[in-house]
């Protein structure tokens, strides 16, 4: 009695963490949005108020260099004793808009501003001397205009570089926010199994006392050690684990030996293995946790009645494992929502499978765990990939 007691009051503790967990990662959530959403429209804005200012501005020098072609006109028509200290006045206060004065004939006749500016000035507007004489004027925007036009796109430019820093340094958050809530979870957890697990313990050793030769005593002895298995998982999960040279085919025997013994006579488990001993760095018991893990989705997605291979290669620099099912396979805009805490999509549990397996594999052993394909005629195949 007591021991259930404990096991649901560790359930319950699991429950709220993970709860937690997940009210924490739906704030960030929004709040990543609200910032992104913020800064388009920010960026929508700049833009469109740039967008005034140089339609106003250019249509203000568009007036300006039509006064100018106009003093140009009446220099070109002047008679000797007519005061032309207006019309100079109006020609030489142009400082910044390039300008080329050339005649009907295509002689440059005039130049201003044009150091900065390579080729011909693509605005005109025609002076009429004579009936057959002309003058054509062309000009191109002002360098503050032309600098004005690039600015929006310096706003956004640096807008997607807030949003950028700004979406990482929330990912880095709530990536550290939920290593928190791993270790604390794992290490309650294991602390909280410690206590009914040695209580079983003496309770077998009892049993084993008063009744030698009964054979039910060493089953429940073995799922007493599976506690323990599950209880050192979880205290390696809340801290870095030591990797040691390990066989992997050794590793994977193990994992098809135990879901042989508990999975249903409908499921077919093999497991192709290589000659020898495939060395690679790992943490045991964290590793069949993975191979446990991808053997138990499989049995669920082919609803017990199936059949699971199980490849091991090596080559000169990887190691790899996959996992094959024959079950219902999983749509392909779902391959990597798979690996996310609490997605599941089964009525009970808790959906920490896979995301358990893909932090063991990628953050413990540096490696990569992915759907390697999935079908709903042949099934799905995980892959495991691990430095060698």
């Amino acid at each position: 009695m007591e021991n259930k007691k404990w096991c649901r009051f560790i359930i319950k503790g699991v429950s709220v963490t993970l709860s937690m967990c997940m009210q924490w990662a739906d704030r960030i959530k929004r709040i990543r949005i609200t910032l992104i959403v913020v800064a388009v429209l920010l960026s929508v804005a700049s833009l469109v108020v740039s967008h005034y200012l140089v339609r106003d501005l250019k249509r203000e020098e568009q007036v300006k260099m039509e006064t100018w072609a106009e003093a140009m006109r009446s220099l070109g028509e002047a008679d000797s004793d007519a005061d032309l200290s207006l019309v100079l006045k109006v020609l030489n206060s142009n400082n910044t808009i390039p300008v080329k004065v050339v005649d009907d004939e295509g002689r440059v006749q005039m130049e201003r501003n044009v150091e900065e500016y390579d080729g011909m000035p693509p605005h005109s507007i025609r002076i009429a001397l004579s009936e057959d004489d002309w003058l054509d004027v062309y000009y191109a925007d002002s360098l503050l205009l032309r600098r004005l036009a690039l600015w929006p796109y310096v706003q956004l430019g640096i807008v997607s570089i807030f949003v950028i820093v700004a979406i990482y340094a929330l990912l880095s958050s709530k990536k550290s926010e939920q290593n928190k809530v791993w270790v604390g979870l794992s290490k309650e957890t294991a602390h909280q199994l410690g206590t009914p697990i040695s209580s079983l313990m003496a309770w077998v050793e009892v049993l084993r006392e008063t009744y030698p030769d009964d054979t039910l005593i060493p089953e429940m002895g073995r799922d007493v050690q599976r506690l323990q298995l599950i209880a050192e998982r979880f205290s390696k999960i809340g801290s870095l684990p030591e990797l040691k040279s390990t066989d992997v085919c050794e590793v994977v025997g193990h994992v098809v030996d135990y879901i042989r013994c508990r999975a249903s006579n409908r499921v077919a488990i093999t497991a192709d293995l290589p000659e020898g001993r495939v060395e690679t760095p790992l943490c045991a018991p964290l590793f069949e946790w993975v191979v446990e893990n991808l053997c138990k989705n499989a049995i669920d997605a082919m609803d017990s009645k199936g059949s699971i291979a199980i490849t091991v290669r090596k080559d000169a620099y990887t190691c790899s494992i996959e996992v094959a099912d024959t079950g219902k396979g999983i749509p392909p805009g779902r391959w990597k929502t798979i690996f996310l805490p609490g997605y599941t999509t089964k009525s009970r549990g808790w959906g920490l499978g896979l995301s358990l397996a893909k932090r063991i594999v990628e953050e413990y052993h540096r490696g990569r765990i992915f759907v390697k394909s999935s079908d709903p005629a042949s099934g799905t195949v995980f892959r495991i990939e691990l430095n060698s």
